[in-house]
């Protein structure tokens, strides 16, 4: 069943919905009492080893479109004098954490019967859902910015997706791709507007448990531009809490680029509702989100953890970049942002050293090597700036 996160209306998913009359964003609601087991032996090594808590993964008749995303590494390093655990989720199938929700999201529409799909994306997002389009054998056209890195756009294309190339903003991509989606007929399969992408998500937040022997992560920090790392990493521990597996909620901290922080400026001003903001350019594409469809719920999460929307300047992203890669972490602008934010929260003591602190690495920084040449061109002569 799905129901609306405002009004509170349900719809029959049969009926294909992606959104709620009233407007707002629908919420796939999960069986009570439901429960992953406690013992996960024999389980395959990827995200479906949760099957009870996803979406299909009940239903004997659905099947998972999957490349066998999920239990990715999670790396110890050092960072200013702590030592925090990275999740690398860039190495999913196709190079970042996008691949949980597309494989969820795409085991439940082909299980529904859609076979043609409209989605927009700023690149890592589209790429996923191009790939488990492919494995399931559903028509899909991915709507992306054009100033999108190439390497996205390549990979977009090579899946067999039809690109779509629009002139402006994120939010132009969006609205094109909605005309596009209703005036075809075509199933709007938006993983910002789908009330399962989350949830395939939320593996993450169940990884992390299950790598740390059942313990939890004093703080989760996450890069945020829609949210679905909130949301997943929410719906997970809410879950764990709820079945008795956990015993307290790690802080969520969030982490905008200073140039798109609608998320932030609610946080910062005690709103529920992100704020209109102008909204400039930032390395960190996959962020540069001016309006987040599900940012009511974002801030709810946030808050309820007891954790903190915060903000990256661009002068600081590039440093990031480089630092991480120094640890032998190569990921995209996006993912570096967490770094700047680690660095942020141990100065001002939100995070201690003595902490379990968890912070996500997203995207690959093979699929961004156009921005992160320009980024090095930019240190030093072109030489990458030493953490």
């Amino acid at each position: 069943m799905l129901r609306c996160s405002v009004c509170g209306s349900t719809y029959d998913e049969a009926a294909l919905p992606w959104r709620c009359a009233c407007g707002a964003p629908l919420d796939w609601v999960i069986g009570a009492g439901v429960r992953t087991p406690d013992d996960l032996s024999g389980r395959p090594a990827s995200l479906w080893r949760y099957r009870e808590v996803l979406p299909c993964g009940n239903d004997d008749g659905c099947g998972p479109v999957s490349l066998g995303e999920g239990m990715t590494p999670l790396v110890r390093a050092a960072w200013d004098g702590a030592e925090i655990l990275w999740k690398l989720d860039f190495l999913c199938p196709t190079g970042s954490y996008k691949d949980r929700g597309a494989s969820v999201l795409m085991s439940r529409l082909r299980d529904l019967g859609v076979r043609d799909i409209i989605e927009d994306s700023s690149g890592n997002a589209g790429a996923a859902m191009a790939a488990y389009s492919a494995r399931a054998g559903v028509r899909c056209r991915i709507f992306v910015p054009d100033y999108t890195s190439e390497g996205k756009c390549v990979q977009i294309s090579s899946y067999g997706a039809e690109l779509v190339r629009v002139a402006g903003s994120r939010e132009d991509t969006t609205a094109a791709a909605e005309r596009a989606a209703q005036t075809e007929g075509t199933y709007y399969a938006s993983h910002n507007w789908s009330p399962y992408f989350a949830h395939g998500v939320k593996t993450l937040a169940y990884e992390l448990v299950e790598e740390l022997g059942g313990a939890v992560p004093d703080s989760v920090i996450v890069p945020a531009g829609q949210g679905s790392l909130v949301l997943g990493c929410d719906h997970a521990f809410s879950e764990m809490l709820a079945s008795g597996r956990i015993a307290k909620r790690p802080r969520i901290y969030a982490v905008q680029a200073a140039h798109c922080a609608p998320l932030y400026r609610a946080f910062s001003d005690g709103s529920q509702e992100p704020a209109t903001i102008e909204k400039h350019e930032t390395i960190a594409e996959g962020i540069s989100s001016a309006l987040p469809v599900r940012g009511r719920q974002v801030l709810a999460a946030v808050r309820r953890s007891g954790g903190a929307v915060l903000t990256v300047d661009e002068d600081e992203i590039a440093p990031g970049c480089f630092r991480l890669a120094r640890l032998g972490l190569y990921v995209e602008p996006t993912s570096s942002v967490v770094g700047a934010a680690v660095s942020r929260l141990l100065k001002t003591g939100a995070i201690r050293p003595d902490e379990r602190t968890a912070a996500v690495l997203t995207g690959t920084g093979l699929k961004a090597t156009d921005k992160i040449l320009h980024l090095a061109e930019r240190n030093e002569g072109g030489r990458p700036t030493h953490g």
